[in-house]
């Protein structure tokens, strides 16, 4: 089964389905999105607000438009495909999920919570709004996701953000960082 046989642009979602993870608000920013855009979500993941979502997508009759795929193995083949990579989450300690979006060339629409502010650069790997401002993310995706170009930029710089975190690039930071510490440390 083709997931947007007719071109239509992919949103994906990827969590443990907690509250912390607000995946309520993601339905809602894809319900503003695809009131201006033909598109479809994937939410990939399981846990205690899965009904919760389910409940909201049949009130909001996306249910033809959004896939809740569980648990999955191989999720960067799913990113892939995938336009945007939402994550409205009212904490996130780094942001791993968004990271690994980027690394599959999938731009980020984050809340500004936790360490996401480090990992996705407003304006240019995605955009960053406050916890709960689903109708400022979803004007965001729906620039984004209007125009190839700017899509295409910013899957370009959300690569190349990724790649300043690969661990060839961190550990020696690290590394310098600890004999830095030893020279000054008094035994």
């Amino acid at each position: 089964m083709a997931i947007a046989p007719e071109g239509e642009r992919i949103l994906i979602h990827v969590s443990n389905f907690r509250k912390v993870k607000r995946v309520e608000d993601v339905i809602q920013i894809f319900h503003r999105v695809h009131q201006h855009l033909p598109s479809k979500l994937l939410l990939i993941g399981d846990g205690p607000e899965r009904r919760n979502a389910e409940e909201l997508c049949r009130e909001l009759h996306l249910c033809n438009d959004i896939r809740f795929l569980g648990k999955q193995d191989a999720i960067e083949e799913l990113m892939a495909v995938a336009d945007v990579f939402l994550i409205p989450s009212e904490n996130e300690s780094f942001g791993l999920a968004a990271l690994e979006a980027m690394a599959c060339e999938v731009p980020v629409i984050s809340s500004n919570a936790g360490g996401l502010p480090e990992v996705n650069i407003h304006g240019q790997t995605g955009f960053l709004s406050d916890v709960g401002n689903v109708e400022e993310m979803a004007k965001y995706a729906i620039e984004m996701l209007s125009n190839e170009e700017v899509l295409n930029r910013f899957r370009e710089n959300a690569l190349a953000q990724a790649k300043r975190f690969d661990i060839a690039n961190i550990l020696p930071k690290y590394e310098q960082y600890y004999e830095e510490i030893l020279k000054t440390a008094v035994y």
